[in-house]
């Protein structure tokens, strides 16, 4: 039990990123970006590539970095060529798969055997014992999150957050709503691109179908946390999105490791709980109708 829930911490502030990114893009900016499955696989791409060449740490900025190089193109395919949102991200995601081919040097695959990752780098420091790698996933995870608060309470952040909600109001107050998506764009897939960077480096490879389903999950772990801590401040949205994807990877750890299902099923498994977990609102929604409806009958039927 100590191992699974040591395991779900760990993966779960890892990802937690991606929610994170997609609370900026999704819930924040309401765009729907896909580039996040390609920016994810990028940051992992960059990040294991420059590992290997012997640069663990310039190998996180780096693919954060690229991952807001991925962000801009997107926000220039909507705001200046006027392509839809959804459409904007499926075509960088798909120019993405070459540039991330390109990035691993035109393998499908590329492990890290003997090189040195940041969690090698922090184990030498000798002071957290076997949680070593949990401890350093949840200081990045939580620095971000506090970075990505403090953001949205500059004034380029509420004028982010007020071009989500309204775009003409935004205009009429002489902010360009070009520039905020642009910026929100590219800070969201920077945090993709750190998530992958970290994931890279954790699991020591990188893999061109890595980032499949992967804003799926995002969106699911969004959708669990919102669930449990409720919508709110930026605070209880970055707060949502780790506790949100920490239940999430605990419940497919717990899969994994009683073998409830078999391991052939687990992708049906996991769309299961992806399905449940996005229709958890709507679900909720539905029972509590039901329940006052339930409710006023009895109350008519006794009188």
């Amino acid at each position: 039990m100590l191992f699974i829930t040591q395991t779900a911490l760990e993966l779960g502030f890892m990802y937690a990123l991606v929610s994170m990114a997609l609370y900026l893009s999704y819930r924040v900016l309401d765009i729907a970006d896909l580039t996040t499955d390609g920016t994810f696989v990028l940051g992992m791409a960059v990040s294991v590539s420059l590992s290997a060449a012997g640069h663990p740490l310039l190998a996180i900025p780096a693919a954060m970095a690229a991952g807001a190089c991925a962000g801009f193109v997107t926000a220039f395919l909507q705001t200046r060529l006027g392509v839809p949102s959804i459409l904007a991200g499926i075509v960088t995601n798909t120019g993405l798969y070459t540039i991330n081919l390109m990035a691993m040097g035109w393998s499908s695959n590329v492990n890290l055997l003997k090189q040195e990752t940041i969690f090698t780098k922090f184990r030498q420091l000798g002071s957290f014992g076997g949680w070593y790698e949990l401890v350093l996933a949840a200081v990045i995870t939580l620095a971000a999150g506090g970075l990505l608060i403090w953001f949205l309470g500059t004034r380029l952040g509420l004028s982010i957050r007020a071009t989500g909600d309204n775009r003409d109001m935004v205009r009429a107050s002489s902010v360009n709503p070009v520039f905020t998506v642009t910026v929100g764009l590219c800070v969201s897939n920077a945090l993709t691109g750190l998530a992958g960077a970290v994931v890279g480096q954790f699991q020591k490879s990188a893999d061109i179908n890595g980032g499949t389903g992967i804003v799926v999950i995002g969106l699911a772990c969004l959708i669990i946390g919102e669930t449990v801590i409720r919508k709110g401040s930026a605070l209880r949205g970055v707060l949502a999105v780790i506790v949100g994807s920490v239940i999430y990877r605990f419940l497919y750890a717990v899969v994994l490791k009683t073998s409830i299902v078999p391991i052939e099923c687990l992708k049906l498994v996991t769309a299961v709980i992806v399905g449940l977990a996005i229709a958890a609102p709507t679900l909720k929604s539905y029972f509590l109708f039901q329940k006052k409806k339930w409710a006023a009958s009895r109350q008519k039927g006794g009188r």
